[in-house]
């Protein structure tokens, strides 16, 4: 039997690239593309999807697989796939950021935790806050609308289509103060309320000089921060879910080819 090399080429190829896009993105989206998560598992998930989405998309006719053009096509397919990720990413970001303040806040930044996620440590408010997180973010299903994101990319941003890394790129940094923005949305409920509390441990210790404030104003600090964070847990929701849309807007510019503001 005669096999057709350049024909099998072909046909890889008509494969290959939706591959490389959608395998950026779920390399990096959140949920899916952890470290906790068995590479095999998300292989799998790939080649199931590029399975389903090949067929129906246009792939460039190219005479030479290994010339630069090629290889340009190549890293655009995985930067638009891990920008889109990225940015739901930087959603994360910001929770985490705005948990590890809190936990400053009110004592408990000696209180690590491994995140295996990202495989460093963090304090233990800001693990919470990012498994809380998660949880609605699959709740609200994030991972189902990006999915169908890049699955809608293929149509409106053609493979090979010019001029996207740069739109990724803006669409990248215009998006980045999310992480800060957020995070103080996120931690400035429970931040005041903890400097209110250490203003008036300061008024204590001007009227009772001898009051140990070690001894009393950590537990206090500790207990008050606590209770602070359990009343605020409905402004929480609210906040990350806002955040989980305008991160969905933001990847969705990227998919149908329009830059952000």
């Amino acid at each position: 039997m005669i096999i057709d090399l350049q024909n099998l080429a072909l046909e890889l190829v008509q494969y290959a690239w939706p591959l490389l896009r959608i395998g950026g993105l779920l390399m990096i989206m959140p949920a899916i593309g952890v470290s906790f998560v068995p590479p095999s598992a998300r292989i799998l998930l790939a080649l199931t999807l590029t399975l389903v989405i090949a067929p129906i998309t246009p792939v460039p006719a190219l005479t030479n697989l290994f010339s630069i053009e090629a290889a340009f096509m190549l890293a655009q397919e995985l930067l638009l796939g891990m920008g889109m990720g990225f940015i739901m990413q930087l959603v994360f970001d910001a929770v985490t950021l705005g948990g590890q303040t809190i936990a400053m806040s009110m004592g408990l930044g000696f209180a690590v935790f491994l995140d295996r996620a990202r495989g460093v440590n963090v304090p233990v408010l800001g693990q919470f806050f990012l498994i809380l997180a998660t949880l609605i973010f699959l709740a609200l299903n994030g991972h189902l609308r990006l999915l169908e994101t890049i699955a809608l990319s293929f149509q409106s941003v053609p493979i090979g289509s010019d001029g996207m890394v740069m739109l990724t790129v803006r669409e990248l940094i215009s998006f980045s103060a999310i992480v800060f923005a957020g995070a103080v949305q996120i931690a400035l409920p429970a931040v005041t309320a903890l400097l209110i509390a250490n203003l008036a441990f300061g008024v204590m210790s001007r009227a009772a000089p001898t009051l140990n404030l070690f001894a009393v104003g950590f537990p206090v600090s500790l207990l008050f921060g606590i209770v602070v964070i359990y009343l605020s847990m409905d402004g929480f929701t609210e906040v990350f879910s806002s955040l989980i849309g305008a991160g969905l807007i933001s990847a969705e510019n990227i998919a149908s080819g329009v830059g952000g503001p």
